[in-house]
């Protein structure tokens, strides 16, 4: 049996895995399940001490309202830096560094205005959450049906990438009315001090294009961003059972593995805050002017202007991601949701490639 169509074309893809080739070999037919349902990444029965299904309506829901307390809570905690890298990025002459916009800040607005934008951050964020997580566990077990069990092991990194992207894109259409108004308390000085004054008034002045005008650039953003979150935080996982972690996932208690999760969700935000920083700064920009679009902005900022606040960005993504991750995977102990472990080879793929007898 050779490769299918979709697994050739897959091999372009720069986050493949690495190449087999595989021998051309006659194998008994497989009936398909008593119950019709194809295998996936990780399906299977409820196990001894799990409260649900993998991949049942409980375990999604309940992985959405993961996200929720995850990227809520985390994104409404990191407001007052976050406030000050918005800063940066739309008056980077006066806003010059961290350090800088902390004590600005402090000396125009008091502490009270480093909360600035705490309430569309946590509501906005919160509804991006329940639909960033709960979607990329619903589109991770569809596309691997799609793609059956060895394909799915082949390119998982692509499966991670396209599960991501998938549900980034409506996380962020829930997220953009929200975000429009964060960016405006936290930027136009004498607007509005709560959400309460600014939507309304946003409402008034453009429409309800004001919330969405922000969509396309928050796509530019948060798309890449989400890719890089999830596909880089499972193989770093993978890697680091497999090559750091001295013992087997199964012999490590919940606490160590909560701090393999930490770890990787770490790493995986550094490299999100890098590939999405320039479509964040343009969505920064373009919610505090009224009237432009984000090719004027991107025209205006410049190669330089879009690396504005990076540093800032990277503390705050870096902690962010590894959060995120960690108190997601805790609602899922809390729960006792499945958490399948680091996807191994299927036995067929490794009499196909001659590894067992």
């Amino acid at each position: 049996m050779y490769p299918t169509t979709l697994t050739q074309l897959s091999r372009a893809n720069p986050f493949n895995a690495p190449l087999f080739s595989l021998q051309e070999i006659e194998e008994p037919k497989q009936s398909l399940p008593a119950n019709g349902q194809s295998r996936n990444l990780a399906a299977a029965a409820i196990a001894e001490g799990d409260s649900c299904e993998f991949g049942s309506r409980k375990y999604l829901l309940l992985c959405g309202f993961g996200g929720i307390i995850s990227c809520g809570t985390t994104h409404a905690a990191l407001v007052p830096l976050d406030l000050v890298k918005c800063r940066m990025q739309v008056d980077p002459d006066k806003y010059k560094s961290i350090g800088k916009g902390f004590s600005l800040t402090l000396k125009e607005d008091g502490a009270r205005g480093l909360a600035k934008g705490w309430a569309p951050t946590f509501i906005g964020y919160s509804m991006q959450g329940l639909c960033k997580f709960g979607f990329y566990e619903m589109f991770k077990i569809f596309y691997s049906d799609m793609l059956g069990e060895e394909n799915t092991y082949l390119w998982r990194t692509s499966l991670y990438l396209a599960a991501s992207a998938s549900a980034e894109f409506f996380a962020d259409i829930a997220l953009a009315p929200m975000e429009a108004c964060k960016v405006r308390i936290q930027t136009c000085p004498g607007y509005a001090n709560n959400l309460r004054q600014c939507a309304p008034k946003m409402f008034a002045e453009e429409g309800v294009w004001a919330f969405y005008k922000g969509v396309v650039p928050l796509w530019m953003r948060q798309i890449p961003y989400t890719m890089m979150k999830f596909a880089c935080f499972e193989r770093t996982v993978e890697l680091l059972y497999k090559h750091v972690v001295p013992k087997p996932r199964a012999e490590c208690t919940k606490g160590e593995q909560l701090i393999v999760t930490f770890t990787a969700g770490y790493i995986a935000g550094v490299f999100c805050a890098i590939v999405s920083h320039p479509a964040d700064s343009v969505v920064s920009v373009l919610n505090k002017e009224s009237g432009s679009t984000a090719v004027q902005v991107l025209k205006k900022l410049g190669p330089k202007g879009v690396w504005k606040g990076l540093v800032a960005r990277i503390i705050m993504i870096g902690t962010l991601t590894a959060l995120q991750w960690f108190i997601y995977d805790s609602v899922k102990v809390y729960f006792r949701l499945p958490r399948p472990p680091p996807p191994e080879m299927p036995e067929s793929l490794k009499k196909k490639l001659g590894l067992t007898e």
